[in-house]
């Protein structure tokens, strides 16, 4: 299940639980689109309780809209990775390493209050 949700102006929430299919894929990218246009300084939170690799033809639609994507890297300035998995959150806080302006944070699944608390400070700072 892919799930996005605009909780506030400025903010996606994203639920990703378990496999994911083509039209989940196409219909979640299109949908973060929407909500990130015209956010600048934007966060948001990640949760993945169950991760599972989307299908082939998920990730294919995933690869085609990368350009698109990246465009919209500038639009963010922190995430934060809720997740029980410590290779995903370890690959989260590599990806806040590597990609400028954006800070990564990644937290155990039931650290949901230390994630929102570091996300309302990263945005107060800002």
């Amino acid at each position: 299940m892919l799930k996005l949700t605009n909780p506030a102006p400025n903010r996606i929430d994203i639920l990703l639980d378990g496999p994911v299919g083509a039209n989940e894929m196409r219909d979640g990218l299109d949908a973060f689109v929407e909500m990130a246009s015209g956010m600048q300084g934007g966060q948001i939170l990640y949760r993945i309780p169950e991760f599972a690799m989307p299908s082939f033809e998920a990730i294919g639609i995933k690869m085609a809209q990368l350009p698109r994507l990246f465009g919209l890297f500038g639009h963010f300035s922190s995430i934060a990775v809720l997740t029980d998995s410590a290779l995903l959150r370890t690959a989260a806080e590599i990806e806040g390493a590597v990609i400028p302006g954006i800070a990564i944070k990644a937290f155990e699944l039931d650290e949901e209050a230390a994630a929102e608390a570091w996300l309302a400070a990263r945005a107060e700072a800002a």
